[in-house]
């Protein structure tokens, strides 16, 4: 077997959530282009099927999309029986469903001694609302999918789970506290997972991406009215060594490697990539 082509994973089943956003999109098309029967599930069921028919037209490979709630039992079960009935058993699972919000964010990056009166800038101002919605969407919509669509692959006796952790998990960001620590506890359960599944067969891993321009940073990275890179997005450029951003496409090696039998024996892991981000000390 030609493991270095990834031919093991062709015409397996591998679902991932969130996959027709921007990161997720770049992974659908890495896993069809050697072959794999993807299905992309998303909360807008109309943009994963304009997604899975742009891929599936570029690779010639089948991309399903489904529409499908991380956060609900039903939705996740209804969604598992249409990829039974369309696809066939998933044989691998990518948790890329996540998110941050403004309403979880706060406008200053360190309090200020002297302006204790303006509290609703810093940490005392978030919104419980989006503090939830943040944790709840990175976490839960991580642990909730593995509960539900990673049944078929321990009764199987074998396959693999990937869950998208970030950088922000080791070194957390200023101002982005609910999205730091939801993404430490993905990390954390990646690893509880992975041991709990360990004689299944099934293994569990994550990476950590750096930073890549998403919907989702956006509005901190990049100046609306100008379209010029923020203080806040020259300061991660100057803190990686590579000296620029991620291009979604860098993703699809390490998440291949991952799903594939050169990881056989690799389980309970997050690897970054991050240009080397998570190497440099300041100096």
């Amino acid at each position: 077997m030609e493991k270095t082509a990834f031919k093991e994973l062709k015409d397996k089943v591998c679902v991932i959530t969130g996959g027709a956003g921007v990161i997720g999109s770049a992974i659908v098309k890495g896993l069809s282009s050697v072959g794999m029967k993807v299905v992309i599930l998303d909360i807008n069921g109309k943009l994963a099927a304009e997604v899975a028919g742009r891929i599936q037209a570029e690779t010639g490979n089948p991309v399903l999309g489904l529409q499908a709630d991380v956060l609900s039992r039903e939705s996740l079960e209804a969604a598992r029986d249409a990829i039974h009935q369309k696809a066939g058993r998933i044989s691998c699972l990518i948790n890329g469903a996540g998110g941050n919000s403004p309403k979880a964010t706060t406008q200053v990056e360190t309090m200020d001694p002297s302006a204790k009166g303006d509290w609703e800038k810093t940490f005392f101002g978030l919104q419980m609302e989006g503090f939830d919605w943040v944790f709840d969407l990175n976490f839960k919509g991580t642990l909730l999918p593995s509960m539900i669509l990673g049944r078929d692959m321990v009764e199987d006796g074998k396959g693999s789970i990937l869950n998208i952790s970030s950088m922000n998990s080791y070194k957390p960001l200023t101002k982005i506290p609910a999205y730091s620590a939801a993404k430490a506890a993905v990390n954390n359960f990646t690893q509880w997972l992975a041991v709990h599944l360990a004689r299944t067969g099934v293994r569990v891993n994550a990476i950590a991406p750096g930073f890549f321009l998403t919907e989702q940073n956006r509005f901190l990275l990049v100046d609306e009215k100008t379209g010029e890179v923020t203080p806040r997005g020259r300061k991660i450029i100057t803190s990686t060594p590579m000296g620029r951003y991620g291009e979604v496409e860098e993703l699809q090696g390490t998440v291949l490697f991952l799903l594939s039998d050169l990881a056989a024996f690799v389980t309970g892991i997050v690897i970054p990539v991050d240009g080397g981000y998570s190497a440099y000390g300041g100096v």
